[in-house]
């Protein structure tokens, strides 16, 4: 692992698992869909490991009980249409910040650098977990998991986020939690920086080979 100090022109924010622990309101409504659906609950453990990857894959996980999510069209249709109805209205609930966000935030918009977030969350229920969560006003910009034809693991978000604040990738830090963090910020070109608390399907985010993980954004202040 790098320890060494980053100099980054520009920061981009993951949600899910980095800044906002989401989970409790996710396996909520994961749980009353399968209910919904005459089916038996998974509880918040399970979809702990689920998360990460956008509400599809999520309820494809949640109607197989697997990673990998191989489900027939019709089970998926009936159940995506009810998790989005019980999302919309359950999406910042029972979520909240992770502690030292707050923190860190404040020390990157203090030290002026540039700052976005990014997120395979989609917008409609990304922009009012930031707003309800009082963090949206720290991003210049906001690229959800719908924003573009493509979402993390592809580099494209990334990319399109430096161009957008006309800096180079390697002038770039991304802020993640997960493997699809991990790939996206090295096609990119970015440095990335992991938190040791995310959501990683199980695994353990060193394997992932990050350049920097740390306990809380709040320990940015000793790196950047």
């Amino acid at each position: 692992m790098v320890s060494k100090k980053f100099n980054p022109k520009l920061i981009m924010i993951d949600v899910d698992g980095t800044m906002v622990d989401s989970v409790p309101d996710l396996a909520y409504c994961v749980d009353q869909t399968m209910i919904l659906m005459g089916r038996d609950v998974w509880g918040e453990e399970k979809v702990r490991h689920w998360v990460g990857n956008g509400v599809p894959k999520l309820v494809e996980r949640s109607i197989s009980g697997t990673l990998e999510g191989k489900v027939n069209r019709k089970d998926f249709e009936k159940a995506y249409d009810i998790f989005l109805e019980l999302y919309a209205q359950n999406t910042s609930v029972r979520s909240c910040l992770y502690d030292g966000v707050m923190e860190g935030l404040s020390y990157i918009k203090d030290q002026g650098y540039l700052l976005g977030c990014v997120t395979n969350k989609a917008e409609q229920f990304t922009l009012p977990i930031l707003k309800d969560l009082g963090i949206i006003d720290n991003f210049k910009i906001v690229i959800s998991g719908d924003t573009l034809e493509k979402k993390k693991p592809d580099p494209l978000p990334l990319i399109y986020a430096a161009n957008f604040f006309g800096v180079r990738p390697e002038e770039s830090i991304m802020l993640g939690d997960s493997i699809s963090d991990v790939t996206a910020s090295r096609a990119a070109g970015y440095n990335v920086i992991c938190m040791s608390y995310g959501y990683n399907h199980g695994n353990n985010i060193y394997d992932s080979r990050p350049d920097l993980v740390i306990d809380s954004m709040e320990d940015l202040k000793n790196y950047l």
